[in-house]
C-alpha cells in the first residue's frame, strides 16, 4: 500500500523576491518509532528585482513529523518525494507545496477479540466510595445524609441524632466543615 502526504509551508524572505532562478528540494526523512521525522532543505538562487542581474542563496531546513497509526507496519516503507512545486505570494514569501510518498505500507494483523480476552488477565476496578471505611463488622444498618445550614454546629448535629464526635469522625472529616457539606451520619437499629 501506498500514502501520499501533502505538505504546505510559507518560507518569508527578509528581502524582496521577484523571481527564483534555480531551487532545489533534499530531505533527510526517516522513520523512527511509526514516525516519520526529519527535515526538507529547499535551497537556491532568487533575483530581488526582475531587471536585477544579480542573484542571492537562499537555503531553508523545514522540520517534519508525522505519526503514523499503530496499526501499519513501516519496518520495510520507502520514502520519496512524489511532488514538488512552488510560488511566489507579495514579492516576499515563498510558498511550497511537497508531497511525499510513503510505499510498502503493510497493515498489521488484528488479532481476534476472544484471543486478547483469553491472554490478557482481566482488569479489576477498585470502587472508591464514602462508604468504603464500613466493615460487616459496624453495627450499623442505616445511614443518614444531612447537608449542613445555617448555624448547624457538629455539638447541635450530635445531640439531634444522638451519635458522637468519634463516631461522626469514623466517616467524616470534620476539621474542615462548613455550610452546604454533606455528612453521613450512621443510626444503630432500635434492637441492638
Amino acid at each position: 500500500m501506498k500514502k501520499k502526504i501533502p505538505f504546505k509551508k510559507d518560507i518569508i524572505f527578509g528581502t524582496r523576491v521577484a523571481e527564483i532562478t534555480s531551487i532545489s528540494l533534499d530531505h533527510n526523512l526517516k522513520i523512527e518509532d511509526n514516525n516519520l521525522v526529519g527535515n526538507f532543505i529547499v535551497s537556491g538562487d532568487y533575483k530581488i528585482t526582475e531587471a536585477s542581474v544579480q542573484v542571492s542563496p537562499f537555503s531553508y531546513e523545514i522540520p517534519f513529523k508525522i505519526a503514523f497509526d499503530e496499526k501499519y507496519d513501516l519496518e520495510s516503507a520507502v520514502l520519496d518525494i512524489d511532488d514538488f512545486y512552488y510560488e511566489i505570494i507579495d514579492n516576499s514569501v515563498l510558498n511550497i507545496n511537497i508531497e511525499v510518498g510513503v510505499d510498502n505500507i503493510e497493515e498489521k494483523e488484528e488479532r481476534c477479540i476472544e484471543e486478547e480476552e483469553k491472554e490478557e488477565p482481566e482488569e479489576q476496578v477498585e470502587i472508591n466510595s464514602l462508604f468504603d471505611s464500613i466493615t460487616d463488622e459496624d453495627t450499623y444498618k442505616t445511614y443518614k445524609v444531612y447537608i449542613i445550614r445555617e448555624q448547624d454546629t457538629i455539638e447541635k448535629v450530635i445531640e439531634t441524632y444522638n451519635s458522637s464526635k468519634e463516631v461522626l469522625e469514623q466517616y467524616n472529616d470534620l476539621s474542615n466543615i462548613k455550610l452546604g457539606d454533606k455528612i453521613i451520619i450512621p443510626v444503630q437499629d432500635e434492637g441492638d
